[in-house]
């Protein structure tokens, strides 16, 4: 029997080495103790834009703030007993859809066609399985849906007239488009069908930080939206539940004036959604098109696992990308071991982060 040429040996046994030392490396969020994680870790974010310190009241900045806090400390109480980080980001993300003040949920902007149709997903980092809807009219929380789908379904996504039939059928109740219009949102489009005609083309989203002009005055909590362009209110949530497990969820109601069944990143996994106990869990937001194409979420946690980026370098290298294709948005980001990165690329993000101790910290501008 021939031996083998002492090159060729050598050559083979070094790749060897490589491969094995390559595994190591991806399995290195995996293997860490226990004890070197935090028993629990979320960060939460409400959209990236236009988001300008000198353009928004005190009494603006000061109700985004206690709506973050509001859902941080909601995805909070949920770690902080023990449950699973999943239910983490449910819980922060329902508290944004929940309020007019973003764009999701209630605060969905509007379509060409003068109605709300909003997508989410949600994804589980121990075992892969994810779930998400797109372009449904009458789910108050479409995170919930999504997460149905992954729970209650064979499929991961449902979109329109489908996932709407399939919320029927678990018992899901619907709601009134009614419920989601706000005096704000419905202006926005307005001014933008406005500037379309006299462009003589489609204008998506409006020039950051510019008042729209509607006759009715908003109240309430209404009257307290930022306008940041209306492309950008996306929200989401990434957590670290006590067992190690991670999580991620979006949910949006896309872009206003948006046409033809329009769906951005937020209900595709691996662009805007993605989770892996071996890499990371993320959450974007921003101009969805360009998540799409550079698979965004999947791209961090891939520099994350096989290159041994931190998350902050993973999450830049993908957003400069994203800005050299023309896109502009943020992204948040945390591993199993607690690391966590919030960057972006436009003037703001609202942002925020929890940790074992109970300090929520919330952000808005570049600081």
């Amino acid at each position: 029997m021939p031996m083998p040429h002492p090159r060729r040996s050598a050559a083979l046994l070094a790749g060897a080495l490589l491969l094995q030392g390559s595994a190591l490396a991806v399995n290195a969020h995996a293997q860490q103790p226990a004890a070197e994680r935090p028993s629990f870790f979320l960060v939460v974010h409400g959209g990236a834009g236009t988001i300008r310190k000198a353009d928004m009241t005190p009494e603006q900045e000061k109700a985004y703030r206690e709506t973050m806090t509001r859902a941080i400390q909601a995805g909070y109480a949920v770690l902080q007993r023990g449950g699973a980080s999943l239910d983490a980001v449910t819980a922060a993300i329902n508290v944004l859809e929940d309020s007019p003040l973003f764009n999701a949920g209630k605060g969905a902007v509007f379509t060409n066609a003068g109605t709300n149709e909003l997508d989410a997903s949600i994804m589980d980092g121990a075992t892969l399985k994810a779930g998400a809807v797109a372009g449904v009219k009458h789910i108050k929380n479409p995170i919930d849906l999504a997460r149905a789908v992954m729970d209650r379904s064979p499929h991961v996504m449902l979109v329109g007239e489908g996932a709407e039939a399939f919320a029927k059928q678990i018992g899901m109740p619907l709601v009134d488009q009614k419920y989601f219009f706000t005096q704000r949102r419905w202006d926005q489009l307005q001014q933008l069908k406005a500037e379309e005609k006299k462009a003589g083309k489609p204008v998506i989203g409006l020039v950051g930080g510019s008042e729209p002009t509607g006759t009715t005055q908003p109240r309430g909590d209404e009257a307290l939206i930022y306008d940041d362009g209306a492309r950008h209110g996306t929200v989401g949530a990434v957590a670290l539940d006590q067992a190690g497990n991670l999580a991620a969820g979006t949910s949006t109601g896309g872009m206003s004036n948006k046409r033809w069944g329009r769906v951005g990143d937020s209900p595709i996994i691996g662009a805007g959604t993605y989770a892996d106990n071996a890499s990371c869990a993320v959450s974007a937001t921003g101009d969805g098109e360009y998540f799409i194409r550079t698979t965004a979420a999947r791209d961090i946690c891939a520099r994350i696992q096989y290159l041994g980026k931190d998350p902050e370098t993973a999450g830049r290298e993908v957003l400069d990308r994203i800005g050299k294709l023309g896109g502009e948005g943020g992204v948040i980001i945390l591993t199993r071991d607690g690391r966590f990165a919030t960057p972006f690329n436009s003037e703001g993000m609202y942002r925020g982060w929890v940790g074992p101790d109970g300090k929520v910290t919330v952000q808005i501008y570049k600081e």
